[in-house]
Formats: structure tokens, C-alpha cells, sequence
């Protein structure tokens, strides 16, 4: 199991999760955040700390939003448009900072005006 970010936090990439992530698990796209499944260790310190209240763990995830957990992992496992391959799992986001892609979902979404 993971934590997952959904809809809320396009347009607004808060990292108030980011700073609280004790595994630096929490990557930032250009209009999204996405944690990596494989480095979470399932804390739970980001989720409160999310101020649009997009974070939730995986069983808990609004039936609206239930594509943005496949989305999250696709983030990693996939090539996506600007990239030459998937990302993988470099084992941590602060070293690599803001990779300015999203996965299709994010980047066709529409503007999130929260």
C-alpha cells in the first residue's frame, strides 16, 4: 500500500508534504506532485499536512479520483512526454528537484483554480 495524490493538488503544488516526507518519497512534476509507490513507507506524514486535503492513503482515495493512484505509479513506470525513459525509482526527490513533466492526466487536466 501507498499514499496517493489526487486531483486537488494540480495547479497548486503546495510542498508542505514535500518538507514532511521523511523518505523523500514525494516527486514534483510542473503541474502536480506525485509519490512514488515503491519508496513510501507508508507514514502518513504528509496527509495532514496537505492544505488542499489531496493526499490520501490508497484504500481511501474518492471513488472520483480512484484513476490518480495507477497515475501516481505511471509517474515513475512510464515514458512520458520530454523524457528519453521512465524514472524509475531514484531513491529520493530532492536531489533531482522539479522535473516540469506530468503524467497525461495531470497535464490535460483543467486548470484547478482551488
Amino acid at each position: 500500500m501507498t499514499y496517493t495524490i489526487a486531483q486537488p493538488c494540480i495547479d497548486i503544488v503546495d510542498r508542505a508534504c514535500v518538507d514532511e516526507c521523511p523518505v523523500d518519497c514525494i516527486y514534483e512534476g510542473q503541474r502536480a506532485l506525485y509519490i512514488h509507490p515503491d519508496e513510501c513507507v507508508d507514514c502518513g506524514a504528509c496527509e495532514p499536512v496537505c492544505p488542499v486535503e489531496a493526499i490520501f492513503y490508497e484504500d481511501d482515495v474518492p471513488e472520483q479520483w480512484s484513476m490518480f493512484t495507477a497515475d501516481n505509479a505511471a509517474f515513475f513506470s512510464e515514458t512520458l512526454p520530454g523524457r528519453d525513459e521512465p524514472l524509475g525509482s531514484p531513491g529520493g526527490a530532492a536531489r533531482l528537484g522539479a522535473l516540469g513533466v506530468d503524467t497525461p492526466l495531470v497535464a490535460d487536466a483543467p486548470p484547478n483554480e482551488a
